[in-house]
């Protein structure tokens, strides 16, 4: 018994996957997901952990993270895990000290950039942002430049970073970016754009055609163009900015055994194949992407430092106010 033991214990630490008898129990996660997508998620999960009770709570980043502030303050956090869209909020989470590393997690297939060092937090996907133009434009964009042309002005929809996770990152990267900072988001609001909301709302503006061209999540376009809607979404030349979705366990867990086999789950081939069937690039690199996707090693991903965007993070939605007024 003892000998099975170990070799059981030696098999799950080599697939960095816990089994379903090993844990059960309740286990409450925050989510940013879509609400189907999470109920596919907790669902695929609890199929292979039927001793788990999954109660999950959805709404977006900001708002989870409010909610999650409030309990903090209340001393009394009920999330055991937290999926959300970004790392630089992750990374604020982990210089609090509200993150429990779980060192036994297999991270081994990932690109180390998308993955704590400390393992606190692990990417579980690659949610690109770039441009979304209606078919009915007069301009095919393929740079973000393109945008500052004549013919762009007052077409043009984007998600606010003061709403959307995805958004922060997206300026992070772009005003980062050499070949465009902040001297491109003054020449947006040149043009008349007025970001506002999440990146729901700039789709449908554009798939509407209220607006011709937009900054949007890849998985909206490239999901409802398979469907007729009149869409094309845009690999930027310059590269597209990424939020990776990153699972965490809070430090203050009350199931940290079944918050281990959550991460286990997501990060596992199974799991990131769950996410390509949903419509997400999966932040595996040996796991096909869905339809309409071009080849992962064919997207560019722009330099990205989650620890420098954190830094800066105050004084860029200051600059961003700024530019665009609150």
């Amino acid at each position: 018994m003892k000998k099975l033991l170990i070799a059981a214990t030696m098999l799950a630490a080599a697939t960095g996957q816990s089994f379903a008898a090993d844990v059960s129990g309740k286990l409450v996660l925050y989510t940013s997901q879509p609400n189907k997508d999470a109920q596919a998620t907790v669902d695929a999960f609890s199929a292979a952990n039927p001793g788990v009770e999954v109660e999950w709570v959805r709404d977006g980043t900001t708002k989870i993270m409010a909610k999650l502030r409030a309990e903090f303050e209340a001393g009394a956090p009920k999330p055991d895990l937290l999926l959300i869209a970004d790392m630089v909020t992750m990374e604020g989470l982990k210089a609090e000290g509200r993150l429990m590393a779980h060192e036994g997690a297999d991270v081994s297939a990932y690109d180390p950039a998308i993955m704590d060092d400390d393992k606190t937090y692990f990417s579980t996907k690659l949610i690109t942002t770039g441009i979304v133009y209606n078919t009915n434009a007069p301009i095919k964009p393929t740079s973000y430049k393109d945008l500052l042309e004549a013919d762009a002005k007052g077409k043009i929809a984007m998600p606010s970073p003061l709403t959307s996770g995805a958004a922060t990152i997206h300026m992070a990267a772009l005003t980062s970016n050499p070949d465009l900072g902040w001297a491109y988001y003054e020449g947006l609001a040149d043009q008349g754009a007025n970001p506002k909301g999440g990146n729901g709302g700039t789709y449908k503006a554009v798939a509407g055609g209220e607006k011709l061209y937009g900054f949007v999540v890849d998985f909206l376009p490239i999901r409802n163009k398979l469907e007729g809607a009149p869409v094309e979404f845009v690999f930027p030349e310059e590269g597209v900015s990424a939020v990776t979705e990153p699972v965490a366990i809070l430090s203050t867990a009350q199931n940290p055994d079944a918050a281990k086999a959550f991460v286990d789950f997501l990060i596992s081939e199974e799991g990131q194949k769950l996410a390509s069937s949903q419509g997400y690039l999966p932040a595996h690199p040996a796991v096909a992407g869905p339809e309409g996707f071009p080849a992962r090693q064919d997207i560019k991903l722009m330099d990205f430092d989650p620890a420098a965007a954190l830094e800066s993070d105050a004084a860029n939605k200051m600059k961003f106010t700024e530019i665009f007024g609150g």
